[in-house]
């Protein structure tokens, strides 16, 4: 069989409402809509790889499967896409590439590393069921809020106390709603949040134990209670060690503006490119985009963090991501098809 290789770009936008500043006749026109994740810019490098590749197809030795990607934005979209055979189809795709604009990171710069690079995430929703009764009269009713508050506090100590210093999690409390008057004790509250670890196992053992807390707090307060998950949680992003060590690493160097790839700090930050991670030998890469911006030229800066309404994409970048994309996609199906016919697979050689 021919090779084959995956390049993949998210395309999904974000339900926030855009406030980057001196772009007013750039920038979304849908209400509560926005590109402030830098998806667009995703699309726009694997567009402009696609369109070089295109243009030299007949001398490619394989098969580069371009894939716009819907639902990373927490729909698991790229988890549909492997099910529904992105992988699987003839000829079946031995390698996935990918790759994530990043403002905390110089503009220009290339960074990633070898294992994981990002956390495996999970969402909760939790209800807290009580009896609602008069504020003046707690003694009559069943306090809902307070066993919410109780059961946040509670949530604390798993991470400080029951993993190993040597590992990672994170169980964060996002949101807590509950009653619509000052003098009532409504009869439920709402618990929100995320979980995060740096591999499925512990994500699950942090999911027992925060119900554990949830199941014991609300007997102690005379509540009753409901949990609720996402559909589809994240695993980790991982990337391949032998994969980065002798090809993705080499290949990446020479694109960067400092020649060089960047060691990358893992991110508890989730990224549904997991499911192809899970699924092939992989690489994802952080491409620097924070010093970007021109205040005289009236161009916003580009350090603004990913969700933030002040967004900005750093527009000089885009041909990076399209060289990278573009190298990636030829010499990994040199590679693949060197890695066929000898046991030699350094990309040294490409």
């Amino acid at each position: 069989a021919s090779p084959c290789l995956i390049l993949r770009a998210d395309m999904d936008a974000l339900p926030i409402d855009e406030r980057t500043e001196d772009i007013s006749s750039f920038k979304s026109r849908t209400r509560g809509k926005m590109h402030a994740c830098g998806h667009d810019g995703h699309v726009t490098m694997l567009l402009g790889a696609a369109a070089v590749l295109k243009g030299m197809e007949q001398s490619l030795k394989g098969t580069v499967r371009i894939m716009f990607q819907p639902a990373e934005e927490g729909g698991a979209g790229a988890k549909r896409m492997v099910e529904e055979g992105v992988i699987d189809q003839v000829p079946k795709a031995e390698l996935a590439f990918g790759m994530h604009v990043w403002p905390m990171l110089p503009s220009g710069t290339i960074a990633s590393r070898s294992g994981t690079i990002m956390g495996a995430a999970e969402t909760f929703e939790i209800v807290i069921n009580g009896k609602g009764g008069h504020a003046a009269m707690p003694h009559l009713t069943i306090d809902p809020v307070v066993a919410a508050a109780s059961m946040i506090m509670n949530l604390q100590p798993i991470i400080s106390r029951t993993i190993s210093p040597l590992e990672s999690g994170v169980i964060s409390v996002t949101q807590v709603a509950a009653g619509d008057a000052f003098n009532v004790i409504p009869s439920s509250a709402v618990v929100k949040g995320t979980i995060r670890a740096f591999n499925p196992k512990l994500l699950m053992s942090l999911r027992d134990r925060l119900e554990h807390v949830l199941n014991t707090t609300s007997t102690m307060y005379g509540c009753n209670n409901t949990v609720k998950y996402s559909p589809d949680f994240y695993v980790n992003v991982h990337n391949d060690e032998k994969l980065y060590d002798t090809f993705s690493k080499a290949v990446a160097g020479p694109v960067s503006k400092e020649k060089y790839v960047r060691d990358f700090e893992p991110t508890m930050g989730g990224e549904d490119f997991a499911f192809l991670s899970a699924a092939v030998p992989s690489t994802f890469f952080m491409i620097g985009q924070g010093t970007g911006g021109d205040v005289k030229q009236h161009v916003p800066p580009t350090d603004y963090g990913l969700h933030h309404p002040n967004f900005a994409l750093d527009e000089s970048i885009l041909p990076i991501g399209v060289e990278l994309h573009a190298n990636l996609a030829i010499r990994g199906l040199k590679w693949l098809e060197m890695k066929f016919h000898t046991d030699d697979n350094t990309a040294t050689e490409l």
